[in-house]
């Protein structure tokens, strides 16, 4: 089963996270499929592969439900078909 999940980088005091696709039963640091975004929380920036999220959506991902809030904000499920927004 896949995950669309946060992925931690950056330094000390200053993390900045990856959105990826990633199996469940990988750590958080660990190899994943696809880098699908980019999330700041200090300059409160975003970036997101709309197509590649839908894709993987489509294909039964499941959000993590901090990565789930960062799709509404940015209106991604609003491109998903009515009957695909069953999420946990």
């Amino acid at each position: 089963m896949l995950k669309l999940r946060l992925k931690r980088c950056g330094r000390k005091q200053r993390a900045v996270f990856r959105i990826v696709a990633i199996d469940v039963r990988s750590r958080r640091e660990g190899k994943d499929l696809q880098k699908v975004g980019f999330y700041d929380p200090i300059k409160n920036q975003t970036y997101l592969n709309v197509t590649a999220i839908l894709y993987f959506l489509e294909q039964g991902a499941q959000p993590t439900g901090t990565v789930q809030d960062i799709f509404k904000k940015a209106g991604v499920f609003k491109e998903l078909r009515p009957n695909q927004m069953k999420f946990n």
